[in-house]
């Protein structure tokens, strides 16, 4: 899942982005409304997390411009204002949930989930090809109902690969949906994808879990049902 947090105080943006990050979410921040407007605009993003007060656009005009674009991305936004006045003037003018600041990390991303699973209402809930299963919302990976323990990194790169079962995902796409934008603009290294992709197969292999990542000479690699060897017959 990829996050945009619109924030203008550097040291929370930067304790959150990185609190986000270690939870498995891909997050791009901007400093100020117009900016934020911007990448909003641009339709790349899963959740918006969306301060009120910025330099250049607040967060209520942020937020009453994109739902007059009918742009739907989720919106939480975050202030210090806690006025009842003001979370009312949130939710009116198209913000999805509300909470003041100083708040628990924990709660914000159980509101984050939360909010993902209601952006998520047409796509299935749980990911799934031969015994392989996934739930995005619980963060929980399963091979024949044993869970399989995978990092935030590799839990993004095989949700990436069984959003598209039997299809060829290019190595740039899978970047860009588990990497933030700093990563990929500064460096853009494609063989970190290779790296997760060969954990993943070991994880994989030692579960044995009838789904292989098959190599697509050129472009990336596709997910499949692997045909288990049929058993000896006297």
């Amino acid at each position: 899942m990829r996050l945009l947090m619109v924030e203008d105080e550097e040291r929370l943006a930067q304790s959150l982005s990185q609190g986000l990050r270690a939870e498995g979410y891909a997050v791009d921040v901007a400093a100020d409304g117009l900016t934020g407007l911007e990448r909003a605009r641009s339709g790349r993003y899963d959740l918006v997390v969306l301060d009120l007060m910025l330099p250049g656009l607040n967060g209520f005009r942020i937020c009453h411009r994109l739902r007059a674009e009918e742009n739907s991305v989720p919106i939480l936004m975050l202030t210090a204002k806690n006025g009842e006045y003001d979370e009312a003037e949130a939710l009116d003018c198209g913000a999805d949930d509300f909470l003041a600041k100083p708040f628990s990390f924990v709660v914000l991303t159980a509101r984050l989930r939360a909010l993902l699973r209601r952006g998520a209402a047409g796509r299935p809930a749980v990911l799934a090809v031969a015994d392989l299963r996934i739930d995005p919302a619980a963060r929980r990976c399963t091979v024949a109902d044993a869970e399989l323990r995978l990092t935030a990194k590799e839990f993004g790169v095989l949700e990436c690969l069984l959003r598209r079962p039997d299809q060829a995902v290019p190595k740039t796409d899978i970047l860009d949906a588990v990497w933030d934008s700093a990563y990929s603009t500064a460096r853009g290294d494609l063989n970190i994808v290779e790296v997760y992709i060969a954990a993943l197969r070991r994880k994989l292999d030692r579960a044995g879990a009838h789904a292989r990542i098959d190599t697509v000479r050129g472009i990336g690699y596709r997910l499949t049902p692997s045909v288990p060897a049929p058993a000896d017959v006297d």
